[in-house]
């Protein structure tokens, strides 16, 4: 019987924070507490090691490789290097999706004008390309 699940909470594994002051960074799972907590590090950005719980963090598909159970920040980092996690994160689909949305968040009113314009252009060289179709 093979399960559908493919994420685990594990030593090791790779997480997305949704809440608190290191919401949208990655960390790194180090130690797991209980059922409702893990010890987790981000020692390449900027997460401190600290207990938080598993509500407050959405697992991503990358894990790192033989990570011993509460493995120092030191470690950590080592192997994040090694391994190019922080690289993989950010080329995968996910995070790229994720700064496309806080770019247009951050825009002001000139620029989104110039996204409008974009836009209009694409879509007119679009529907002539079909018409010629």
């Amino acid at each position: 019987q093979d399960s559908n699940f493919k994420r685990f909470v594990e030593v090791g594994r790779v997480v997305l924070l949704k809440a608190g002051p290191s919401a949208g960074k990655i960390a790194v799972i180090a130690e797991i507490i209980d059922h409702n907590r893990a010890i987790i590090d981000g020692p390449l950005t900027d997460v401190p090691r600290q207990s938080f719980p598993y509500r407050h963090l959405t697992l991503t598909p990358l894990a790192l490789t033989k990570l011993p159970r509460a493995a120092g920040s030191g470690v950590i980092r080592k192997q994040l290097e090694k391994e190019g996690t922080i690289a993989k994160w950010e080329n995968s689909s996910w995070a790229k999706k994720r700064a496309a949305v806080e770019k247009r968040r951050s825009l002001n009113d000139f620029e989104r004008f110039g996204v409008m314009l974009a836009k209009k252009a694409r879509r007119d060289v679009v529907r002539k390309s079909v018409a010629k179709a």
